[in-house]
Order: C-alpha cells, then structure tokens, then sequence
C-alpha cells in the first residue's frame, strides 16, 4: 500500500531528519540570513538524489526541487528562520525537517504514482514575507495544492491566523539641554510616549479580534539630554485584509497626533509585503486529519480544545492556491510557541516525533491527492467557494 511505503520511507530517514532538526536548531538565524539552514537542506535533499535549485526565486537562502514528470503538483513547504533573542522558539526546525521527509518520501513514489511533489523552502516567514515575494515571482505557478506543518502544545486541524503589517515610525525634534535650557527643545520620547497611549486608548476601541502591539526601538541617548529623535516598530492585525486597511489610519492617527501634541515632526512606513489570513480548505484539512489519527494524532478543531493566533505569510499562499496550515504538539500543554520553554522542545525527543508524524501525515495526504482524483477536485471546489 502507498501510504505505507511512504510512512516507511519517512521512517528511513529519520536519523537524517533528527539531524537536520538539531542542526537548524543550533544555529538560529533570521529573516533572509538562513545560510546554515539552507546549505544543510540543499545538501541533505542531494544526498537523497534530487536535484535541487539553490537560491531560488531571487532570494539567497530560498530554494526548490521537484520529482515525477506527470499529475498534480503537490508543493512541500519548509520553513527554517529563528526569532531574534529566542532562537527556535516558533520550531521552525521542526517544520524544515518535516517538509523536508515528506517531500523525499512523496518523491520516492511520485513516478510510480503518476504525481509531482515540489519541495520549497521558504525564508522569512518571521515577518520577512518571503512566501509572498516567492508568490510573486511564480513559485507557485501550477501547483494544485500546498501544505505544511507548525508545531505548538496542541493537536489542530489548523492554526486561527490574523491578517498583518507591520508599521514603523520616528519622531524628529530638537535637542537641547535639559537641564540649563530645555525650553529650546522638542522632545521626540514626548511625542512617540504620547503616540503610545494614544494606541492604548484606541485599543478599548477596536475588535476583539484586531490586534496592535509595539515598542519603543529608540527614545533618546541621556537624560540630560532632550531627545531629538525617537522610533517605534508597531504590528497591526486583524481577521481579513480588509479589516486590516480600515484599521491602519486610524492606528497612523493616534502616533501622528502625539507628534503634533509635542510639536514634532513625523515618518512613517508601512512595510510591504502584508500578510492575508489563512484560508482555509476544509476538504484538504480532512484528508490531512485523517492521515494524522491513522498515526496516532487526533486533531481538534480551534477552540476548547486549545488554540493558536497569529499571523503567516502561508496565509498568501492560502489566496493563490489550496493549502493547510495544521498544528501539531510537541510541547505539554501551556507551553506556547514564542517562548524560551517551546524553544527547549524544539530540540527534544517530543520535537523529533512530531517531525516523523508530520513527514508521514502530510506524505499520506500527497498520497491521496495522487491517487483519488475525486478528494483533489474537492479540494479544488472548496477553494472557489471560498472567495
């Protein structure tokens, strides 16, 4: 049986995959700067005879490679880029290693099966946007269907994602001492302090489902000093793209009026590439889930059950192509990612189960959607209904 056979080709490598997994962890590196994790995957998808593109789509530390000739195209994910100051904390290690085994798996039947696995790997998630950029520059041309694994403290059939930019802003005033003549002065900490409680007030004010958050990423140099120049990096989110362009202005309000208040002057810059909420593909979640309780793994669906928020740039790849997004544990319960302890998992014995069962279910579901026309023309339907 195929499903078989890929779940033992997944198991063939996992001394490769714990490998890869440790290694990536090790060396955590950031949006676009994921040298290491990118050299150790091209070579280890080498190794198993695929040619690979380094470099792929314009960005240094993006790659692809691609096995059978015929059928649907079925495209791999991986991601591999850490958080500054936690490391793996997010177990992107983790999704690398897991795409990386169900794409070698999935490739190891493709001609026999009458299907295509491309296998991605894809930089800065992290906030870099790189999925949106490699959209845009047609990695994702011809692909029937796209997936991956995150994973988190719970089972899920996908993870509640939020649209988001991010924002960055700088007040200009004028120095002067603060001690013999601060009168001469405009005070910048003032205007970006004021900007921020503006942004708090305005909080009591949004949807529960709309997020703002930032920080302070310069105020000032000494005391005695007035500070002429201050700066803040904000993140915006809120369910959908839309929602997301009718909360901007009024988040740019609050800051700029806090300049105005404080007589200083203000920049800003939305930075690009937004990323969309998921959009989700019940049948494709389905097939996934089902390949996943064969495994031992039952997935809930957000809510009691526990859930996780927060935004991706698999979220653009969601608009342009069917996809999932589903979240597998490998951490006890209350551990979320983003922290020091979720960081420690991804390095752990939970971490490398999670990466097999991960490689298995989504080479099953390749299997699937080679296999049985049927669940891919579902997959498709749900996909124009979704709009």
């Amino acid at each position: 049986m195929a499903k078989d056979e890929v779940c033992a080709a997944v198991d063939s490598h996992r001394d490769l995959l714990r490998s890869v997994a440790r290694s990536i962890h090790a060396h955590p590196e950031e949006n676009f700067a994921e040298h290491h994790a990118h050299d150790v995957l091209t070579d280890a998808i080498e190794s198993a005879g695929l040619d690979v593109t380094r470099s792929a789509y314009g960005l240094p530390t993006a790659f692809s490679a691609a096995a059978g000739s015929t059928g649907p195209l079925i495209a791999v994910l991986c991601e591999y880029d850490a958080l500054p100051g936690l490391g793996h904390a997010c177990g992107h290690n983790l999704i690398a290693a897991a795409g990386l085994g169900a794409g070698l798996a999935a490739a190891s039947l493709a001609e026999r099966l009458g299907g295509r696995v491309l296998l991605v790997g894809t930089p800065g998630e992290e906030g870099g946007g790189g999925k949106a950029f490699m959209i845009d520059r047609g990695a994702f041309d011809g692909v029937d269907a796209a997936m991956m694994i995150h994973p988190a403290d719970v089972d899920l059939r996908w993870m509640t994602t939020i649209a988001y930019q991010r924002l960055t802003v700088e007040f200009h005033g004028e120095a002067a001492h603060a001690a013999a003549a601060p009168w001469n002065g405009r005070n910048a900490l003032d205007a970006a302090v004021l900007g921020y409680m503006n942004v708090a007030a305005l909080r009591q004010h949004i949807r529960p489902d709309e997020r703002i958050h930032g920080v302070f990423t310069d105020g000032g140099d000494k005391p005695n000093i007035v500070p002429a120049h201050a700066a803040m990096d904000w993140y915006v989110r809120a369910p959908d793209r839309t929602r997301l362009e009718a909360l901007k202005p009024r988040v740019l309000a609050a800051l700029r009026s806090g300049a105005e208040a404080a007589g200083c002057d203000f920049d800003h810059q939305w930075h690009d590439p937004a990323y969309d909420a998921l959009r989700r593909n019940p049948p494709l979640e389905e097939l996934f889930a089902v390949n996943a309780a064969a495994l031992g793994r039952t997935l809930a669906e957000p809510g009691d059950g526990g859930e996780v928020v927060g935004s991706t740039d698999m979220g653009n790849v969601s608009q342009v192509v069917p996809s999932i997004h589903p979240m597998l544990a490998v951490a006890p319960r209350g551990v979320g990612i983003h922290t020091v302890g979720f960081a420690e998992h991804a390095a752990s014995a939970s971490g490398d189960e999670g990466v097999l069962v991960g490689a298995k279910a989504m080479a099953m579901t390749i299997v699937d959607l080679w296999t049985r026309p049927d669940t891919l023309a579902r997959c498709r339907e749900a996909f124009a209904a979704s709009v």
